[in-house]
């Protein structure tokens, strides 16, 4: 597989910065990497374990150019490598290659225990541990493993059980004899438990995976003899975009890359669903060098793509965008990052874009990386461009590489690549989510299975909003270079469910299409959580929202009064598509609109939360025109008596009316008008249609 490079790569970032206490004997190091601070069980039938979180000394370190790569700090915490063999960066390694007689690594743990069983992970080469201490809480030293006659093992994992008179202790230290196996030695991780039954070393899979998978190779009107990589599908599921190798129709020549596109077909009764004879995209996105999209926008209308597009026709080192128009893509702009060509060695890039468009993830070494590549995001400022990236932490990130990340469409669960979290090859595809709103709080990745993961590298994962099926590039099963797959998705592994919000937005007298910008925002909050500009000469408007909550919807245009709807999606919990047109109401006299926002208590004439965000785009409006007047009605539904629903729905307006003087609005620029329950718009049969006659409006009398 192509590795991306300066001219087929993504993205930087700067990492957290971490300060390791690394001198030969060196002084204590506190973790970063996750460990366990409290005792944890591996799996139903293992005993808890603790494992190291804190390096007190170490004989030596392996030098290496890049971050914690193979410091004694990389003995810490859950396995890296372990249960496979192999050499790694993620963990530690004495500083000779064939090592020496006296190397040793002491560690400490969160909390001291009766320690009945020592697991150490030795990923390469096996067999060099000759001596195991226990240190107990007067720093005694207690001997409980001694190995004379050390020969090599195939199982990384030394398992060490004490006898019934167990030590109390917090720390462990093991001594290897490197010098009698060849080649390299390593400590992966060293852990401790109290439980006699023996401790599960495994890799972090869901016990919901399925144990057989099937991948579909899409076939040969998107695949071919050469190489496709790479796949983005568009949120909607209908054009998958990839990236394609060793083809003579390529721009550039058979030896450089561009990005092609298929789309979905209808399917009908007995014939399926089918993928189009792949295009090439052309110019100007693709061009003599190498190309490839990364990300797409909710509407499929903007590709983030790598490289920034220089004006002799060359390629840079960075992140573009192009905007598909009605004559086609335009010329791609850089996506400016601050500081983003902070490299270390290798100008190497992969990147997605969150669905809001908000927050690009990179894969990127920079040089504060914990070891390659790491995960990093740079959240957009008001000003369009990127801020500095940031690293997304040491739960995600590792001291090997971490690569091809993708945001899901509910914009909380990640997909990445990685070959520092255990796994079944070089580089296997995790799922981690976002435990909040920040951006360095995850949950422990979680391998997606031997079905999706091969002993090769595997990645670019990616999901249509629907959550149904994931699309990514593997050579197992292939035509010929590697190829494009799909997987129907399990749920232990699906993205939270989401709707596609699109439609148009018109002009409510004439039903004509207007341009302008869609929001949504949560329910009694003025928070905005995605937007989108509508135009009508490219379609229509789509936002991509989680469900199991309730969104405002808002229009806005120059010359209308913005027009506010209610999206209810709390009882939703699978994906839904929506169509939803969005009517504004031009600022003429005479108009009469219907204030959806400014609601109020039952029976009351308290403003419920939420109202004054409208009532202000009101105060806005009459600023703007400083002649307008207004007549404020106020209705009521048919319960109750009529007198009280007349005093209500009176109150009710004045209420609206002294909150527009409090705002500076002058007193006689404002008329009100109370009908109690005697205009309804709808019957009052049920409540949801009584709520619609419960309302307030106001009429443009004057500009």
């Amino acid at each position: 597989m192509r590795v991306w490079s300066i001219l087929s790569g993504l993205l930087i970032i700067m990492a957290e910065a971490v300060s390791l206490a690394q001198s030969a004997g060196g002084r204590s190091t506190d973790t970063q990497r996750r460990t366990t601070t409290q005792p944890e069980s591996q799996g139903q039938n293992s005993a808890p374990v603790q494992w190291a979180n804190r390096v007190v000394g170490f004989s030596s370190e392996k030098v290496s150019g890049s971050g914690e790569q193979y410091k004694a700090s990389q003995a810490l915490g859950r396995p890296s490598k372990v249960p496979n063999l192999g050499e790694s960066p993620a963990a530690w390694a004495p500083k000779t290659s064939d090592g020496t007689a006296d190397e040793w690594i002491q560690v400490a743990f969160a909390k001291p225990m009766t320690i009945r069983q020592i697991v150490i992970g030795e990923n390469v080469n096996p067999g060099a541990v000759v001596r195991v201490q226990v240190i107990d809480a007067q720093k005694k030293e207690h001997t409980v493993y001694k190995n004379a006659t050390l020969s090599p093992r195939t199982d990384p994992v030394l398992r060490i059980a004490l006898n019934d008179s167990a030590v109390v202790g917090d720390q462990v230290k093991v001594f290897l004899n490197g010098a009698s196996i060849a080649g390299i030695n390593q400590i992966d991780a060293i852990g401790i438990s109290d439980d006699t039954k023996p401790i599960t070393v495994g890799i972090n899979v869901s016990n919901e995976t399925p144990k057989e998978i099937i991948k579909e190779n899409l076939g040969k009107t998107v695949n071919s003899p050469g190489q496709e990589v790479a796949p983005v599908i568009a949120p909607d599921g209908r054009t998958l975009y990839f990236t394609r190798n060793f083809n003579k129709a390529n721009i550039g020549g058979a030896d450089r890359q561009d990005v092609w596109f298929s789309t979905l077909t209808a399917g009908t009764s007995g014939n399926p669903s089918s993928w189009s004879e792949a295009v090439n995209i052309g110019p100007p996105i693709n061009n003599a060098g190498d190309n490839a999209i990364s990300g797409l926008s909710p509407d499929g209308r903007i590709a983030y793509l790598i490289n920034v597009y220089l004006p002799d026709g060359g390629l840079s080192f960075g992140i573009s965008r192009s905007v598909k128009t009605r004559q086609g893509w335009s010329q791609p702009v850089e996506c400016k990052i601050a500081n983003n060509y902070n490299l270390h060695e290798k100008n190497q890039l992969e990147f997605c874009v969150s669905p809001d468009g908000r927050a690009i993830i990179l894969a990127v070494q920079r040089k504060d990386t914990r070891g390659n590549r790491d995960l990093y995001v740079a959240l957009q400022k008001p000003d369009r461009t990127w801020a500095e990236p940031i690293s997304l932490g040491p739960v995600v990130n590792t001291a090997d590489s971490e690569s091809s990340p993708f945001l899901a469409a509910d914009g909380r669960t990640l997909y990445f690549t990685s070959a520092g979290h255990p796994g079944y090859g070089n580089g296997d595809i995790f799922v981690t989510r976002r435990l909040d709103d920040s951006w360095n709080n995850w949950s422990d990745p979680e391998n997606l299975g031997p079905a999706i993961n091969t002993g090769e590298w595997d990645g670019y994962f990616t999901i249509p909003a629907s959550g149904d099926f994931a699309y990514l590039s593997s050579r197992a099963g292939s035509m010929g270079e590697d190829d494009i797959f799909r997987l129907k998705l399990y749920p232990a592994i699906k993205p939270d469910p989401v709707a596609i919000v699109s439609g148009q937005v018109l002009d409510a007298k004439t039903k004509k299409p207007v341009a302008s910008e869609v929001i949504s925002s949560l329910a009694n909050e003025d928070k905005e959580t995605a937007k989108a500009d509508y135009d009508p000469e490219t379609g229509e408007y789509k936002l991509i929202l989680p469900t199991q909550k309730i969104y405002t919807l808002k229009a806005i245009k120059e010359g209308y009064f913005p027009t506010t709807e209610t999206l209810d999606l709390s009882k939703d919990k699978r994906f839904r598509d929506i169509k939803r047109n969005l009517l504004l109401i031009k600022i003429e006299a005479g108009q009469k609109i219907t204030m959806g926002d400014v609601l109020f208590e039952q029976s009351q004439f308290t403003l419920l939360p939420g109202a004054s965000s409208e009532l202000n785009r009101l105060v806005d409006m009459m600023n703007q025109y400083p002649v307008m007047e207004l007549m404020i009605e106020g209705h009521t539904d048919n319960q109750g008596d009529w007198e009280p629903n007349m005093k209500l729905s009176a109150d009710r307006v004045q209420t609206v009316k002294e909150y527009l003087t409090s705002k500076g609005i002058a007193e006689s620029r404002i008329q009100t008008k109370a009908w109690g329950p005697s205009k309804p718009i709808a019957s009052n049969g049920t409540e949801e249609k009584r709520k619609q006659n419960r309302r307030v409006e106001f009429t443009i009398l004057k500009m």
